[in-house]
């Protein structure tokens, strides 16, 4: 009965083995894009990330434009 409560615990390196053996069989689960696909989605979130800059680029000139001119205003 005492001999079912011990836990054989493993050695460091049966554990990082069994953990290298888990990745590989996840790893060949695993469906991969095509590379038209990567190609694409690439393009995508670069033409995004152009796009977002120039908006705030503008939002921040009408702003910092406004907030200069209303202290130029308060200025006087």
């Amino acid at each position: 009965m005492a001999d079912e409560l011990v836990v054989k615990k493993e050695s460091w390196i049966e554990s990082t083995r069994q953990y290298l053996t888990d990745i590989r069989g996840e790893m060949k689960r695993v469906t991969w894009p095509s590379r038209q696909k990567v190609e694409s989605t690439t393009v995508v979130v670069l033409v995004s990330v152009f796009a977002f800059a120039l908006y705030f680029r503008i939002i921040d000139k009408i702003i910092d434009r406004t907030v200069v001119a209303g202290y130029n205003y308060l200025a006087k």
